[in-house]
């Protein structure tokens, strides 16, 4: 492949895909196949209690360390400033939750971490 200075042009529409870390562990890379964090850390085997599919809203509240989130609809349930209901929302950026996993899988391996 022949390589020219536009092949190496940035492209403003193309952004680097957040990644979706538990207490600082790298779990998920969230991309397009996902419609929310809730589904992104499923398809990762990572249990969050929810109660979202029955239809209560709030039991997924999840602290949120670093990072930003942009919700696809508007929440049911009161959030702090620094919570977020995984189940209806995407991260803006790298995100950062504080979810008390005891046992989680990441990067192919497993790991373990204290709650």
């Amino acid at each position: 492949m022949k390589v020219s200075l536009k092949t190496l042009t940035f492209n403003p529409r193309l952004k680097k895909a957040p990644i979706i870390s538990l207490q600082g562990q790298p779990v998920a890379l969230f991309t397009e196949q996902h419609c929310n964090i809730l589904m992104a850390l499923e398809q990762k085997k990572i249990q969050l209690f929810s109660e979202c599919r029955n239809g209560y809203c709030g039991a997924c509240k999840t602290k949120v360390i670093s990072g930003s989130v942009t919700y696809h609809l508007q929440p049911l349930a009161h959030l702090e400033k620094d919570e977020c209901l995984p189940c209806c929302c995407s991260p803006n950026s790298d995100l950062d939750l504080e979810l008390s996993a005891h046992y989680i899988t990441a990067v192919g391996k497993a790991v373990t971490t204290s709650s």
